[in-house]
């Protein structure tokens, strides 16, 4: 079985408070994208798993998708498990989350596991924050530890997102210790649903940049590039180090401005749980 976790953007980032369990409450608009990696898991007698494409550092066994297997150790059975890696790791784009809960859907089906689709959230949960967005893996308004989702109501499909990707892994730990807390002063959600995508600038911001385009000031370099290019609505993505910019489909940018960095040209999956799969 062949299967293709994809990546996501936040349009917005509020980092609203700290529950008691130490987890912080956010408020953010997920978005897939079709930036993906590639998965294939077949039944074996011994486990393996091997990756290629982006080096992914620390031992396989630390690999997020054993956190799974952890989860469901008494249901999973020996498999071969291959990983190619096209999401840049500490980009903030959640490849790794992807990965994990494209993992335990396609499990479930390869193996006739029978877990119900509760369950799955509540492992995926579990596992990370970013997780249960990728359970549904549609256009979501998210709030909570980022365990509630909800539809909203906004079409960006005809629109080009370019991501810019330095050579810079920033860790979901070292972006939280050093986040404020603010009530936000608008709602992402009303924003979104009410403004036009040119006036998102003024009312959607990420949190996470007072941070690291402060420590990171080519990053802030770029954000400011990629306005310059035309870009509608520009932003870091997550907590990671990738700066995106949305942009009208026939865009045009100049990409020698960019020449030190990756870039990815891609775009917005309204729905993105229909991804091709291949048995």
């Amino acid at each position: 079985m062949i299967f293709f976790p994809n990546a996501k953007i936040n349009l917005g980032l509020n980092i609203i408070s700290k529950n008691n369990t130490g987890y912080h409450n956010l408020e953010s608009c997920f978005c897939p994208i079709s930036l993906y990696d590639i998965i294939e898991i077949k039944k074996a007698n011994i486990s393996s798993f091997k990756t290629s494409g982006i080096k992914i550092p620390g031992k396989s066994g630390e690999n997020i998708i054993f956190k799974i297997v952890k989860e469901i150790r008494e249901k999973v059975k020996p498999l071969d498990i291959f990983l190619h890696k096209n999401i840049p790791l500490g980009s903030g784009l959640g490849g790794g989350s992807s990965n994990a809960t494209y993992f335990l859907l396609n499990i479930n089906k390869l193996l006739n596991l029978k877990i119900k689709n509760n369950e799955l959230f509540s492992i995926a949960e579990k596992v990370g924050s970013d997780c249960p967005f990728f359970i549904n893996n549609e256009i979501s308004y998210v709030k909570g530890t980022g365990n509630i989702i909800e539809k909203i109501n906004i079409d960006i499909n005809n629109k080009k997102v370019i991501l810019i990707i330095p050579n810079l892994s920033i860790s979901t730990e070292e972006a939280f210790q050093n986040i404020s807390i603010n009530k936000p002063k608008y709602s992402i959600k009303k924003i979104l649903e009410n403004e036009s995508i040119e006036k998102w600038k003024k009312y959607i911001f990420n949190d996470f940049e007072n941070y690291t385009l402060s420590k990171y000031k080519f990053l802030k370099k770029i954000k400011e590039k990629l306005y310059n290019n035309g870009a509608l609505f520009s932003s870091l993505s997550g907590t990671g180090s990738a700066i995106y910019g949305i942009f009208n489909k026939n865009a045009i940018i100049n990409k020698n401005e960019f020449k030190n960095y990756s870039l990815i040209e891609t775009n917005v999956l309204k729905n993105a749980s229909n991804l091709e799969l291949l048995s």
